[in-house]
């Protein structure tokens, strides 16, 4: 059953657990250096660009009044260089922040794509692939504006607030305090905005992650759509989608902007008040213009980091809720994985043993299998036949250790898969799923992928095997014909028989085919048949299929039903039966005399 869809949202936590920003210790640490150079270059910076306010004071305050023309040069210059400095500091700040950003997110996401390929079935079957996807891109670029310019601009925005406060202090401690009034006015405004603010965001969030995976699944099921002409029935729930996605934007904005318009009050009254105060000093001879201006210029200077530390507190809110997330999938239990005992298969021989085997595929789930014995000689081809979920498929499944089983035992050779590494197991098998994916690249590439050092002639000579090669050199680029995602420009049959060469260039020692002929006519199967008698020779082979003709030869079928091995023998042997396989095979040879 899947967790979400992509008309359900997937809920961030209110609360942020800030213990996930401790994860990225591990990523950030290497970058110690880089992370230094930033913060001294932003301090650098912030300092140099409260220089001029000060300056204008002394100009007016002391230069003018004595005429000191001398030290109006000294500081216009020391204000040039200041700027040259803050350029080229912002420079190397860019450049060095970015290039941290960038390793640390590359980082990221490596390591979520190889955790990723490890995760079960069932994690990829419980949640909408795009929603995965919106981890792995999205959610790791928020983290990335938040590395190369939140975390620095927090640091400035802070210091560049003690600075100001230091200068109005060093200038006159009393007017400061006036100043500073506005303070606990904007602090109670923003807890009560805060909440609601954050709220919004993360809806939008979920909004996105929505669409994302709508988008996904929509380009994925095209074909669909446009066979049942569902074209303006899911343009209205894209629409929908959109507007969902629209309106909590909406609402954050509205928000955002209410936070920056109350700041911007509360600067301007608390300006009025500055001034109000400031003349009065200034008539009593207490302070001067010059003074009064520079207080002024720091005023409006102090409300700006207030605004981008509000800001930056809200974008912490929300990349903790997408660390959370990104942290929670690196974090999926590996439920298939090598056992610290687990050792590399030798060379297999092909014998295969299940020993009262139990399986099913979720905790208090129906079970599939129960109490399942059957012992495999090497080189013999069993098929495995039954009806729909009776659990054939099930039994390859286990065989691969793409699950692991409740209870009893499967040996290969006399070695427990349990207790073997993956890679050993995985690497000398075959395995042909029902699903004949291609992935983008040429043909060669594609029947290449199980084996990666396969000459070109190995490679034409298992596509001649398995009646691929015909079809292949009608192409006018023949091998180097390019394959769209999915196989999508070639026909079904013509999909399985290019994996059929991908699957058996491996040269395994056991040979899993689950549904392999389901998509080929009738006559190629009957050459395919000539080419696979030869290649299955010396293999232990699985074949599930539910065309009987296709197993016939077999050395051994066993029919599942019930949870159980119902039958098993030769094809002869369950027709003299006259039980389950009879009754099967009676109905599917009726069948084909009405067609």
């Amino acid at each position: 059953m899947a967790v979400n869809r992509y008309d359900k949202d997937e809920e961030l936590n209110v609360k942020v657990d800030f213990s996930y920003f401790g994860m990225l210790k591990k990523y950030i640490k290497p970058h110690i250096k880089s992370i230094v150079i930033c913060v001294i270059t932003m301090l650098v910076i912030a300092f140099l660009g409260l220089l001029p306010p000060y300056f204008l004071s002394i100009v007016i305050d002391k230069c003018l009044p004595n005429k000191d023309y001398n030290l109006i040069i000294i500081l216009g210059v020391v204000l040039l260089v200041s700027n040259l400095i803050i350029w080229l500091f912002q420079r190397i700040k860019a450049i060095v922040s970015h290039k941290m950003a960038m390793n640390i997110i590359q980082n990221v996401r490596s390591d979520l794509f190889k955790h990723i390929q490890k995760l079960p079935f069932s994690f990829f079957d419980s949640r909408p692939h795009g929603k995965i996807l919106v981890r792995v891109v999205n959610y790791v670029n928020a983290i990335s504006n938040l590395l190369s310019n939140g975390l620095f601009n927090m640091i400035t925005n802070i210091f560049t607030m003690f600075v100001i406060v230091g200068f109005m202090f060093a200038m006159d401690a009393k007017f400061t305090l006036v100043c500073l009034c506005g303070i606990p006015i904007f602090a109670c405004i923003l807890l009560f905005i805060k909440k609601r603010h954050r709220k919004a965001w993360q809806k939008y969030s979920a909004k996105q992650s929505n669409l994302n995976a709508y988008i996904q699944e929509s380009i994925s099921g095209m074909k669909i759509t446009q066979s049942f002409a569902r074209e303006e029935e899911n343009a209205k729930i894209f629409d929908g989608l959109c507007g969902e996605s629209k309106k909590h934007f909406m609402k954050s904005q509205y928000i955002g902007v209410a936070t920056a318009r109350i700041v911007n009050i509360i600067s301007v009254a608390t300006l009025c008040l500055v001034y109000y105060y400031g003349v009065g000093r200034v008539d009593s001879g207490a302070i001067q213009v010059g003074m009064l201006i520079a207080f002024a210029s720091y005023v409006s200077r102090f409300w700006d980091p207030i605004i981008q530390l509000t800001n930056f507190y809200n974008e912490i809110v929300n990349v903790g809720a997408y660390i959370e997330r990104i942290f929670q999938m690196l974090d999926e239990p590996l439920v298939i994985e090598n056992l610290e005992d687990a050792k590399d298969l030798p060379k297999i021989q092909g014998n295969v043993k299940f020993d009262d085997v139990t399986f099913s595929y979720e905790e208090n789930s129906p079970i599939i299998l129960k109490n399942v014995s059957f012992d495999v000689k090497a080189g013999e081809s069993i098929a495995l036949v039954g009806p729909t979920g009776a659990g054939k498929s099930t039994v390859i499944n286990i065989l691969a250790r793409f699950y692991d089983i409740q209870g009893g035992k499967v040996t290969i050779d006399g070695n427990d898969i349990r207790h073997a590494t993956l890679s050993s197991l995985r690497s000398q098998m075959g395995i042909m799923l029902q699903d004949s994916f291609l992935f983008s690249g040429t043909i060669m590439d594609n029947i290449r992928y199980s084996k990666l050092d396969a000459t070109d002639e190995e490679i034409i000579e298992a596509s001649k095997a398995v009646c691929a090669h015909d079809f292949i050199m009608s192409f006018p680029d023949g091998y180097n014909t390019e394959v769209t995602e999915g196989g999508s420009s070639l026909s079904a049959g013509q999909k399985q028989l290019i994996a059929f060469a991908r699957t058996l260039i491996a040269d395994p020692a056991i040979l899993i085919l689950d549904e392999a002929t389901s998509s080929i006519d009738t006559e190629t199967e009957m050459a395919l048949q000539k080419g696979l008698e030869r290649l299955l020779q010396g293999r232990t082979s699985f074949i599930i299929a539910h065309r009987l003709s296709t197993i016939k030869n077999s050395s051994r079928i066993m029919y599942i039903a019930n949870q159980q091995i119902a039958e098993s023998g030769t094809h002869e042997e369950l027709l003299q039966k006259q039980g389950k396989y009879y009754e099967l095979y009676q109905a599917q040879y009726k069948f084909l005399e009405k067609m």
